[in-house]
C-alpha cells in the first residue's frame, strides 16, 4: 500500500491520483482514462474543465477571493441567490448559501426549529423522515437519515427521529394493490406517525423527493408528494425536501420537486448546485420563515466560516447560466430518455436486474439474486462493491451501493453522467457497464 496521511475513504487502500479531466472524462495518473457515468457523486453537472466556469471562477478570484459574512456581502451571493429565488417553487423567497449537503441540511434543521421557537412554539423538537434515507454524515442530518449501517457507530450522539416507510414501489407494493391504494397506505402511516407524536411536538418531515444514494435513484409514486403537503399543512409542520443529490437539473428540472407540483417549506441543495467546481451549496426557505425571524430576533442563530464564499458563489452562479444558455435542463430529459432506453435494452430481461429506475440523468438498476421473487444477494457476496472494481477496471465510473433494501441487504447502481454527455458516451457507459456487471457476477 502506498504511504499516505491522508485519511482516505479506505484505510487499507490508497485510490488511484487523478491528475486530469476533460469533458466526462478523468484521467489517472498511470495513464488510465475514466468515462465519468455517475459524477462523482452526481456532483458533476457539467463535466469537468468547462471554460465558461474556469473564467468565472478566475475573475472572481482576481477580484475578491474572500470576504467574511459578518462583515461584507459581495455581489456575485447576491446574484447566485436572486437567480435561485427566481427559478424556485412558489413562495421561496430567501437563501442561505453554505459549503456542502451536510452542511445545507443541519442549517435547514436549526432554521425549521427556530422559526418555531420564534413563534413561541418551543416544545417542538422532533423530526420526522423515512426508513432508509441519507441526509448527510453530520450528527444532524446522520440522526434524520435512516441509513442504518451509518447510524450504528454514533447512534449514541444522535438526536431521536420517528421513522416512516420510504417510498418504494419495487420492493413494497403488494401485488394485489394498486399504486393509489399502496400511496394512501403510505400517507396513513406518516400522518398516524404525526399524531403519535403529537403534531405541535414535530417541527417537520424531511424526505429526498428522489431517493439517491441510499436507495438508487427511486423515484415517488404519482400524488406522494401532494399529499405528504396536504398533510404537513393540516397538522401545521413544515415539509424539507431534501435535494442536494436530486436536485439542480439532474432529473430534468431545476428542482426536483416541481414535477410532483408542490412547494416545500426549505429545500436543501448542494452537488450539482456548484457542479463541483467549488464546494457549495444552498438552503432555501420559504418567505415566511425568514420573516418570522426579521421581525423577531432579527438574526438566524447561525453560520460557518465559508458560507457565501465568493468564488463558490462564481462557480454556481457560471454553471446555473450555462445550464441556461446552452439548453442543458432539456438535454437532460432528452438524454435520461435516452439511457434508460438503452439501459432497458441490454438489462431489462438480465436475470439478475430486477427493477430500473429514475428521473432525466439520475437513474439507478436494483440488482437481485433471483427476478421472480426479487430476493437479493447475500450481503456477504458484497457484489456492489465488486461491480465499481469490475467499472473502474474498464474505465468507467459508477455509484453502486449496498443495504438498498434495510441497510443490510440489497444492491444498487446508480448512474448520474454530467448534462453534456453525448448520445455515443452513453452507448460507451452501458456497453462497459454491462461487462463489469457480468464480470462480478461470475465471482
Amino acid at each position: 500500500m502506498l504511504m499516505t496521511h491522508i485519511i482516505h475513504r479506505s484505510l487499507r487502500q490508497t485510490p488511484p491520483f487523478a491528475v486530469g479531466a476533460s469533458g466526462v472524462t478523468v484521467y489517472d495518473s498511470a495513464g488510465n482514462a475514466y468515462l465519468d457515468a455517475s459524477g462523482g457523486a452526481a456532483v458533476s453537472s457539467l463535466g469537468h474543465g468547462h471554460p465558461d466556469v474556469i473564467a468565472a471562477m478566475h475573475r472572481q478570484i482576481d477580484r475578491c477571493a474572500y470576504a467574511h459574512t459578518a462583515f461584507f456581502t459581495t455581489e456575485v451571493a447576491e446574484e447566485l441567490a436572486d437567480t435561485l429565488v427566481a427559478r424556485a417553487p412558489a413562495g421561496i423567497g430567501a437563501v442561505y448559501l453554505v459549503s456542502g449537503g451536510s452542511e445545507a441540511m443541519e442549517t435547514a434543521l436549526k432554521l425549521a426549529r427556530q422559526y418555531f421557537v420564534e413563534g413561541g412554539e418551543e416544545g417542538r423538537s422532533l423530526f420526522i423522515a423515512r426508513r432508509q434515507s441519507y441526509h448527510g454524515n453530520t450528527l444532524g442530518a446522520l440522526a434524520v437519515g435512516g441509513n442504518e449501517w451509518r447510524r450504528k457507530p454514533f447512534a449514541p450522539l444522535l438526536m431521536e427521529v420517528p421513522r416512516v416507510a420510504p417510498c418504494y414501489e419495487y420492493r413494497d407494493r403488494r401485488d394485489n394493490q394498486s399504486v393509489d391504494e399502496y400511496t394512501a397506505a403510505l400517507l396513513d402511516e406518516l400522518e398516524t406517525a404525526i399524531i403519535k407524536a403529537g403534531p405541535d411536538k414535530v417541527i417537520g418531515f424531511v424526505a429526498e423527493p428522489v431517493v439517491g444514494a441510499t436507495g438508487g435513484a427511486i423515484p415517488p409514486t404519482p400524488g406522494y408528494f401532494k399529499g405528504v403537503r396536504e398533510i404537513c399543512d393540516r397538522h401545521g409542520i413544515l415539509f424539507i425536501a431534501d435535494e442536494v443529490m436530486c436536485g439542480m437539473g439532474r432529473t430534468g428540472t431545476l428542482f426536483a420537486i416541481e414535477q410532483d407540483g408542490v412547494a416545500p417549506d426549505i429545500i436543501t441543495v448542494a452537488k450539482g448546485l456548484g457542479g463541483g467546481y467549488q464546494p457549495i451549496g444552498a438552503v432555501l426557505a420559504q418567505g415566511a420563515i425568514v420573516e418570522r425571524l426579521r421581525q423577531g430576533s432579527g438574526s438566524f442563530l447561525h453560520g460557518h466560516t465559508y458560507i457565501g464564499h465568493p468564488v463558490a458563489a462564481a462557480a454556481a452562479l457560471a454553471v446555473q447560466q450555462v445550464i441556461e444558455r446552452d439548453g442543458l435542463q432539456q438535454q437532460v430529459q432528452r438524454r435520461g430518455a435516452t439511457l434508460k432506453r438503452m439501459l432497458g435494452d441490454v438489462f431489462g430481461k438480465h436475470e439478475h436486474v430486477g427493477d430500473i429506475r429514475g428521473r432525466g440523468l439520475f437513474l439507478g438498476i436494483e440488482l437481485v439474486r433471483d427476478r421472480a421473487t426479487k430476493e437479493p444477494f447475500a450481503p456477504e457476496r458484497k457484489l456492489h462493491a465488486a461491480i465499481k472494481a469490475e467499472a473502474m477496471a474498464r474505465g468507467l465510473m459508477v455509484y453502486p451501493m449496498g443495504g438498498t433494501i434495510d441497510g443490510q441487504r440489497g444492491d444498487h447502481i446508480l448512474l448520474a453522467p454530467p448534462f453534456i454527455v453525448s448520445a455515443s458516451e452513453l452507448s460507451e457507459i452501458v456497453a462497459r457497464l454491462a461487462e463489469a456487471v457480468d464480470a462480478a457476477l461470475v465471482k
